[in-house]
């Protein structure tokens, strides 16, 4: 009697953890939770979610490394006031919420038994994927945010240039798809 009280806990638990990390969540229970994380972020840390700026914050470091002084740059002139006092364009709030987002997807993943790692299938799958990576970064650095620091952290603070970023997001993710489906797959 014991041991079937037992299965039928172990058999509750392992539903529960198969609802949760293994099958996909509804949108509107992402949304609510992002939201809600969103806003604990800004709360706890008075920044909103962005970071695209951490990723040129790293490539600025890395030039720093190899002689170049990157402050010399209008950008970083401009942008450098991103960073708080004592913080370093490797050691700052950017690079702490890039590292727990790669981890978290990571873990994430290997809840859901999803990682696995693909293999490039040809070339042209290398070259476009390069190219899409680095006109997306450039993309980022001219609008003054990705997807999340432009468009999700700004639209609750009414920003107008997030609605604007909004409409161009999406006429540039239709077209991406276009020219994926006809000359990439």
């Amino acid at each position: 009697m014991g041991d079937i009280y037992r299965k039928d806990k172990v058999g509750d638990k392992l539903k529960i953890i198969n609802k949760l990390f293994k099958k996909p969540w509804p949108y509107w229970v992402g949304g609510i939770l992002l939201g809600i994380l969103n806003v604990i972020l800004l709360a706890t840390t008075g920044l909103a979610w962005k970071l695209s700026t951490g990723f040129s914050y790293w490539g600025g470091y890395i030039l720093q490394k190899l002689g170049i002084d990157v402050f010399e740059w209008n950008y970083y002139q401009v942008y450098k006031q991103n960073l708080k006092p004592g913080e370093t364009l490797i050691n700052n709030y950017y690079t702490v919420m890039i590292i727990a987002i790669v981890l978290g997807s990571l873990i994430s993943t290997l809840f859901a038994s999803e990682f696995r790692i693909k293999k490039i299938k040809n070339k042209k799958q290398l070259i476009f994927g390069l190219l899409g990576g680095i006109l997306m970064g450039y993309g980022t650095r001219l609008s003054l945010g990705c997807n999340i620091g432009a468009f999700f952290s700004a639209i609750p603070s009414f920003s107008l240039h997030s609605w604007v970023f909004g409409i161009f997001m999406f006429l540039g993710v239709w077209l991406g798809s276009k020219i994926l489906i006809k000359y990439i797959l």
